[in-house]
């Protein structure tokens, strides 16, 4: 009897201690659960286009100066996400901006300004490397498979980026690197020293991502990126000495597009707007413009070549990304 008494005892307390700690680490499991986030990371590819705005897409005519000269833009980056609302992000983009000062100021409302009639035009291959950091407005849940369907994010860093605006050679037809030129005289004594071709750059930007499956996101962003440099463009302060380039016909032509008869990238004849060009500005009716415009003073040695030389060459990307999870490992907790 004794020991039957025993024996009901022991299952008895045995059965509740074991209901308890179930309970207990159920509780446990689940509050962990709810309170860890499990970090992941993307990689992603990105297509687009890209803005130019400087010397000849100033910001007075925003609209002009986004969509006249869109060109392109493409890019790869690695993402790590260790907070439901903080990442950060190592990205690489190559693309292309542009600027022509015919295009801008073709219209009949601008073609007899001193832009028209300066004629320069660049084209710019730029490829930045750069670091930024990514807050989400809409934060993650506690694991990747679960982030929500839509997510909106800030994002700002610094970037690096190497640039080389070239002019295209009407004779030739060949794009021609201008910085080694020096076309505001630069390297030459008493002129600024040319100017580097790597220059830094703060982004930032806004963007939007979109949840296809658990492994794949689509993500739409537009990036605004804050130069030092006023010469994207090869275009900054004043026109050189024309001697200068005694010796180097190209720099010369180059330097200085007010006499050319044909608008390069279009083909198109000025002589007619010019002519009205100097109607307008200087009272002057003339059978022979591209000549009358060079006895003017206009585009004459210390003569204003850029805007505002205070005011920076910037750029803008608005990309279409595809962004693929990597796989986190799982990890077996170790044997005891």
């Amino acid at each position: 009897m004794l020991k039957h008494l025993d024996l009901r005892r022991v299952s008895g307390a045995f059965t509740l201690m074991l209901t308890f700690g179930l309970l207990g680490l159920h509780e446990r499991a689940d509050a962990q659960s709810r309170g860890i986030f499990v970090p992941y990371s993307t990689v992603g590819f990105g297509l687009g286009t890209s803005n130019y705005y400087g010397d000849l897409a100033p910001y007075r005519t925003p609209l002009a100066s986004t969509f006249k000269m869109i060109r392109w833009s493409m890019g790869g980056n690695y993402t790590r996400h260790f907070t439901p609302r903080l990442a950060a992000r190592a990205s690489f983009n190559y693309a292309r901006i542009a600027g022509d000062d015919y295009i801008m100021n073709r219209s009949s409302k601008r073609e007899t300004n001193i832009f028209y009639a300066r004629n320069l035009s660049f084209r710019n291959d730029l490829k930045e490397f750069s670091i930024q950091g990514i807050f989400k407005l809409i934060p993650d849940n506690r694991s990747y498979d679960r982030r929500p369907q839509v997510g909106v994010y800030l994002f700002a860093g610094v970037a690096l980026t190497a640039h080389n605006p070239k002019a295209l050679d009407s004779l030739k037809g060949d794009w021609i690197k201008l910085q080694p030129l020096g076309t505001e005289g630069q390297g030459n004594e008493g002129y600024a020293k040319p100017y580097s071709l790597v220059q830094f750059a703060i982004p930032f930007g806004i963007g939007a991502r979109y949840k296809i499956n658990s492994r794949f996101d689509v993500s739409a962003e537009l990036g605004f990126r804050k130069t030092f440099t006023d010469y994207l463009d090869d275009a900054h302060g004043a026109y050189a000495d024309p001697a200068l380039f005694a010796d180097n016909p190209l720099a010369l032509a180059l330097s200085n597009r007010s006499g050319d008869v044909i608008a390069v990238r279009k083909g198109a004849d000025r002589t007619e707007t010019i002519r009205k060009f100097l109607q307008v500005n200087y009272n002057i009716d003339s059978n022979t413009p591209m000549e009358t415009l060079a006895t003017t003073g206009f585009a004459s040695a210390g003569a204003s070549r850029g805007n505002s030389p205070t005011q920076k060459d910037n750029y803008l990307f608005a990309m279409i990304h595809l962004n693929y999870i990597i796989p986190a490992q799982i990890k077996c907790p170790p044997l005891k």
